[in-house]
């Protein structure tokens, strides 16, 4: 039976490499694996790019609010796996429509993304998965302080960002990311967990 599959972290956690060695790996034992990633990550434009330099271009956009069920159904023949990078900019139904894929089409699909904003709160997407796919896995990294990383900070000309919008792509224009444990996470946005700043929804 086909599962729906989450794998989340950090920025700089190696999920878009995951992604490649998954993709070939299924093409070397001659089966099917397509890659999809929301419009709306503009980073590489039609390609996924890992942190390593490398870059494949994706079978598909996801544009905002299309159905990603009636996209399979209507563009593809036979697919063996549906890879999806950058998972937490989907919607909830679109979450759900890959839901209705692994169930009516017996796909697996395998989701890659962030948990949280660099606010500390959920993505849509990301909560979604959280709340129904299959199997859920932590990719890790580390802080600068060498404790697990859980957190990404914005940054703006080198400058820590606390307000804004909860999408800006790393790379575009001066926005660039770092990652952090929850202390110093905690320490480098000088927001405490108690005080009803950072919102888990």
């Amino acid at each position: 039976m086909a599962k729906l599959y989450f794998f989340y972290g950090a920025m700089n956690s190696g999920k878009t490499t995951r992604i490649l060695q998954c993709e070939y790996n299924y093409k070397e034992q001659g089966m099917r694996a397509i890659i999809l990633k929301p419009e709306v990550d503009t980073k590489g434009n039609d390609k996924i790019v890992s942190r390593i330099g490398s870059t494949k271009k994706v079978d598909y956009l996801i544009k905002p609010n299309e159905n990603v069920f009636d996209l399979i159904i209507n563009e593809y023949g036979h697919v063996d796996l549906i890879l999806v990078d950058e998972a937490q900019f989907l919607t909830t139904r679109q979450v759900n429509q890959l839901m209705d894929i692994v169930i009516d089409l017996d796909i697996p699909v395998m989701c890659y993304g962030l948990r949280t904003d660099f606010k500390g709160n959920c993505f849509p997407g990301s909560q979604r998965l959280l709340a129904i796919a299959h199997e859920l896995t932590e990719i890790k990294t580390i802080c600068e302080c060498g404790k697990k990383a859980m957190f990404n900070v914005r940054l703006i000309d080198g400058k820590v960002q606390t307000e804004g919008e909860s999408v800006a792509i790393d790379g575009v224009g001066e926005v660039t990311y770092t990652v952090a444990c929850a202390k110093c996470f905690r320490m480098k946005t000088k927001k405490k967990f108690d005080h009803g700043e950072i919102k888990y929804e």
